[in-house]
């Protein structure tokens, strides 16, 4: 992968590149047209809501810290 420098314009001024139309949409290049792929769309999949996700990792952190501290208290993990 090489580095694509800005092009000049007319007068000496860096031409601004606009995003191909084709780039915008990535997911188009992953399928083959000639094979007609169905577009890669998920309806059943139910997204985790932000603030529950939040929750589900910070009672994970603090189970494990409470597994962790019990076992070296206790003298467990030696």
């Amino acid at each position: 992968m090489s580095l694509q420098l800005p092009g000049r314009g007319a007068r000496g001024e860096v031409a601004v590149r606009t995003p191909r139309r084709e780039a915008a949409d990535w997911r188009r290049t992953l399928r083959s047209p000639r094979w007609n792929a169905a577009p890669l769309e998920n309806p059943e999949m139910n997204p985790t809501s932000r603030p529950a996700s939040l929750l589900f990792w910070i009672v994970l952190g603090a189970l494990t810290f409470g597994i962790l501290l019990l076992g070296y208290g206790t003298g467990f993990w030696r």
